[in-house]
C-alpha cells in the first residue's frame, strides 16, 4: 500500500467505485435502513466499508479459510499466537453454524465474506439479521450489512455525531513536529484543548467537550491536518490506520452525494 495518503487515495475513490456503491446501496435500501434503525450507523457507512473490503461482494478471497489459517499460525512466527487463536475459532464457528471447515473461502489471511471478518470477528459480531438459517456474510447481503454495522455500534459508533473535522491553522501553532504527525488513532484532546493550542476547526464551538486526535494526511503540496472524533476512531477498529479510515469516510460521503442526487 502506498505510504502517503495522495496515492493511497487513488485506490478507493473512484468513480467506478463510488458508482457501483450508489447501484449497491439501491439494490440494498431496505436492508440498509434496517440496519440504520438498529444500530445507529449510517447507510453510507456500511456501504462505504463493503466497498472498500470486498469492492461490494465481488472480491471475497479464493483462499480457502483454513489453509489460510493452518500456514499463518504455523509458518509465521512473528504473529504465530494471533492465528492459532483464530484457527480455534475458526472451527468453533464451524461447528456453531453447521458448516464445512474445508469449504469456505477467503483472504490470505482468512477474513471473510463481504465485510471480511476474521474468525473471531465472525463470532463475536456477525448477526443472522435476516432470521433465516444460518448467519451468511458470504452470500446474503442482509447478514452482511447488519453485521457490519453491529461491528460499528459494539466499537462505539455514535448516532448523528459527525466523524471528522478540517483543521484551520493558527500561525501560532506549528505543525512540523514529529508528535503531530504519529497519528496517534485513540482521541485524546477535546476540540476546545486542540482550540487552546490554536487548532481550530469549524466544530469547535458546537462541540467543544468532544474528544478528538490530529490527523496528519500527506498531500502532494504538503500535509493536510484534520480532528477525527469518535466515530472515526471508530472505523479505525476495522482497519488500525488513519488513511484506510479516511478512505471509508470520503467514499461514503460521496456515494451519499450521488444517491441522494438520483432519488
Amino acid at each position: 500500500m502506498p505510504s502517503a495518503w495522495h496515492e493511497y487515495k487513488q485506490i478507493f475513490l473512484t468513480d467506478k467505485r463510488i458508482e457501483s456503491g450508489v447501484k449497491f446501496w439501491h439494490e440494498n435500501e431496505g436492508a440498509l435502513a434496517y440496519a440504520h434503525k438498529v444500530y445507529g450507523v449510517p447507510e453510507e457507512v456500511i456501504v462505504a466499508i463493503i466497498g472498500v473490503e470486498t469492492y461490494y461482494g465481488r472480491i471475497t478471497g479464493k483462499h480457502r479459510v483454513i489453509d489460510a489459517l493452518y500456514t499463518l499460525a504455523f509458518e509465521y512466527p512473528k504473529r504465530a499466537k494471533f492465528f492459532r487463536s483464530e484457527l480455534k475459532h475458526y472451527f468453533r464457528l464451524c461447528k456453531e453454524q453447521g458448516i464445512d471447515p474445508l469449504s469456505l473461502t477467503g483472504s490470505y489471511a482468512g477474513a471473510m465474506g463481504l465485510g471480511q471478518f476474521m474468525p473471531s470477528s465472525y463470532r463475536e459480531y456477525a448477526v443472522n439479521f435476516d432470521g433465516k438459517d444460518n448467519i451468511d456474510i458470504w452470500n446474503n447481503r442482509v447478514d452482511a450489512i447488519g453485521s457490519v454495522a453491529n461491528y460499528f455500534r459494539r466499537h462505539g459508533w455514535k448516532k448523528n455525531e459527525p466523524v471528522i473535522t478540517e483543521v484551520t491553522k493558527d500561525s501560532s501553532y506549528q505543525f512540523n513536529t514529529i508528535t503531530d504527525r504519529e497519528n496517534n488513532l485513540k482521541p485524546q484532546l477535546t476540540l476546545q484543548e486542540f482550540s487552546d493550542k490554536g487548532i481550530v476547526t469549524e466544530l469547535t464551538k458546537s462541540h467543544a467537550n468532544e474528544k478528538a486526535s490530529l490527523i496528519a494526511l500527506e498531500e502532494k503540496s504538503g500535509y493536510q491536518y484534520w480532528l477525527g472524533l469518535n466515530n472515526f476512531y471508530s472505523i479505525t477498529r476495522y482497519n488500525h490506520s488513519h488513511m484506510y479510515a479516511m478512505s471509508v469516510h470520503l467514499l461514503s460521503q460521496e456515494i451519499k452525494k450521488q444517491f441522494t442526487s438520483k432519488k
